[in-house]
């Protein structure tokens, strides 16, 4: 969602620093590769912290209080991660994020799960993490290829619906997180990855019976292996990764999970997506193409008249893609290269009209996910029309620009 950091199995940290820093006295002090820091306390037990900084101005067309273009600093995400091993098969992950970023931002529990990890092919989380959903979700802000990924995108999941858990028929979670447990693992040589998950989802409004949300994710690498911590994943490796090639496959389902009391649906959606990522030869450079395509159903009731009345959980129905190639240039300018990309996306909603747009870019990658600047245009009538399914929804195409910076350790 607007404002999704890719969890942070890898790259931890806590609110706590000062204290944990103190701590780290009596430890072991052992920097890695993959997180800020990490203290061993002994042989099986040991703590890392990390934290991720994303912030930005952005530029809309006809956007400000006199119709001119607006003008917005934004604190897009400002994350502490934090990760425990209390026993050989035993571990906890702990991250905040500050959720409500443009109004103050209050720091608010991000995820906070435990982690039975027993073997490659069998693992259990527990707690509030992300479910299981397509590759842009389990990316998050942070590994995915495009700045924008969230605010401009396909629709959301449910549990992308609303920034904060609520039971009051207008949440299924937070920043695609919510609170379940999720069965996870990987088999033919790491080639098929599946993740199985079973949460709150909607409580409350539509669903009076308290019914489950079951998600699902599979995916299978025909070219190299992407390495990520649990079941998440990256939009780009920058090459760092070799020849990559990976096809995945999601499902969502929620009885009476949308609409309102009166009037409650059940919820169904499926999305597949494809990452292709080609190092090409003699140093000419990292070719990078990913596309998702999305189609949400809700049926048995949740009729377009409560839709338009608003109010309830009024989740997308109908079709959406969103595909864009880039290019990761070989040559290193000053501290880093340069990466320009295109960007096309497509909503088609069954209750409201079509909207669409198109974005160009160029990332400036400093140190891969951990530091990078990105630049963008974007156009188009899913910049004025948004989330808006109702059946009377109409914009028009216009302009916006954003440059983003993002920094990780």
């Amino acid at each position: 969602m607007s404002g999704f950091i890719q969890q942070s199995a890898v790259k931890q940290a806590s609110s706590l620093l000062p204290a944990l820093a103190l701590a780290a006295v009596a430890f072991t002090y052992a920097p890695v590769s993959q997180a800020g820091a990490t203290f061993k306390i002994d042989d099986t037990k040991w703590l890392s912290i990390g934290a991720g900084l994303r912030t930005s101005f952005r530029a809309v067309e006809g956007a400000s209080p006199n119709g001119d273009w607006s003008n917005n600093f934004n604190l897009d995400n400002m994350r502490l991660y934090l990760n425990a091993q209390l026993h050989k098969y035993i571990k906890i992950e702990f991250n905040t994020d500050c959720q409500t970023c443009g109004n103050g931002g209050e720091v608010r529990v991000l995820d906070a799960i435990g982690k039975f990890e027993i073997d490659p092919m069998f693992n259990v989380w527990v707690g509030r993490m992300l479910v299981p959903a397509e590759r842009r979700e389990m990316n998050g802000p942070f590994y995915n290829p495009i700045y924008n990924t969230f605010n401009l995108g396909t629709p959301f999941d449910p549990a992308d619906f609303n920034t904060v858990i609520q039971d009051n028929g207008t949440s299924a979670g937070s920043y695609g997180r919510d609170d379940g447990g999720t069965i996870w693992g990987e088999f033919f040589d790491q080639r098929l990855h599946y993740a199985v998950g079973f949460f709150r989802g909607l409580r409350g409004g539509a669903n009076q019976a308290n019914n489950i949300l079951y998600a699902q994710r599979f995916e299978y690498m025909f070219w190299g292996i992407e390495e990520n911590p649990g079941y998440y994943t990256s939009g780009t490796y920058y090459g760092k990764a070799g020849d990559i090639l990976t096809l995945g496959i999601s499902n969502q389902y929620q009885k009476t999970g949308a609409g309102i009391e009166t009037d409650p649906g059940n919820f169904r959606g499926t999305s597949v997506d494809l990452l292709l990522e080609k190092v090409l030869p003699e140093d000419y450079g990292v070719f990078t193409f990913n596309g998702e395509y999305k189609n949400y159903d809700i049926t048995d009731g949740y009729s377009q008249a409560s839709r338009d009345a608003g109010g309830g959980f009024g989740m997308f129905e109908g079709n959406s893609f969103d595909v864009s190639a880039m290019f990761l240039l070989p040559q290193e300018v000053w501290i880093g290269q340069f990466q320009p990309y295109v960007r096309y996306v497509g909503v088609y909603p069954t209750t409201s009209a079509d909207r669409d747009q198109v974005e160009v870019g160029v990332n400036y990658v400093i140190d891969g996910h951990n530091a990078l600047i990105a630049l963008s245009w974007q156009y188009g009538d899913l910049l004025s029309m948004g989330t808006d399914y109702t059946s009377d929804a109409s914009g028009e195409n216009i302009n916006a620009i954003t440059l983003g910076f993002q920094f990780q350790i």
